[in-house]
């Protein structure tokens, strides 16, 4: 039966579109063949065991477990896809570094760091994107939106838990802040305003 779970909850994380906790990987069972948590970390266990010398890994993030290409293979397959890689400004980075380290920030605040107006534009990209959400007022005049980042945006860098961001210098030295970022970026040639992400 061990051997079935394990088969099954690859599969499953093979078919899902994003990271399953075990609470989610139990509830596909039926109740009466529904297996104990510690059995479920056991089939993942096993799972990242297989996984050893192979292509892909089972990666731990901060929703869950997924099966995902082995960063060093990553090159490889993304030569499959037509599409060219997401585009985000300097001025995006920026802001959603900022927010990463500084949680919760105001957009006031960060404003103030970067010495520039923050787009609503921008802003709204970031939620839409699930990376920055809105977790209460800052209780000075105006109540100004207090800024986090989400599960999401930990789960898209391959992170668990905020404190695996790298260290960073002192802030507001932002010209450093979006090369420090666990991102493989690079810039284009025909311009300097833009940030390309490699995911």
């Amino acid at each position: 039966m061990e051997h079935k779970l394990t088969q099954i909850i690859e599969a499953i994380l093979l078919s899902a579109s994003r990271p399953l906790n075990i609470q989610e990987i139990g509830s596909v069972f039926d109740e009466q063949e529904k297996p104990s948590k510690d059995e479920i970390r056991s089939a993942l266990n096993n799972i990242e065991e297989s996984c050893t010398d192979r292509g892909i890994e089972l990666k731990k993030v901060s929703s869950g477990y997924r099966l995902q290409v082995r960063q060093s293979l990553s090159g490889y397959v993304a030569k499959l896809w037509e599409e060219k890689p997401q585009r985000f400004s300097k001025a995006t980075m920026e802001t959603l570094a900022l927010i990463a380290y500084r949680q919760p920030i105001t957009r006031g605040e960060i404003e103030e760091i970067r010495g520039v107006t923050i787009g609503t534009q921008l802003m709204r990209g970031l939620m839409e994107r699930n990376w920055v959400k809105v977790v209460g007022q800052r209780d000075v005049p105006g109540r100004p939106s207090l800024y986090s980042t989400t599960k999401e945006f930990l789960d898209y860098f391959n992170l668990q838990h905020l404190r695996e961001l790298p260290d960073l210098p002192e802030l507001p030295d932002l010209q450093t802040i979006d090369m420090e970022l666990p991102l493989e970026v690079e810039v284009p040639e025909d311009t300097s305003s833009e940030v390309v992400i490699s995911h």
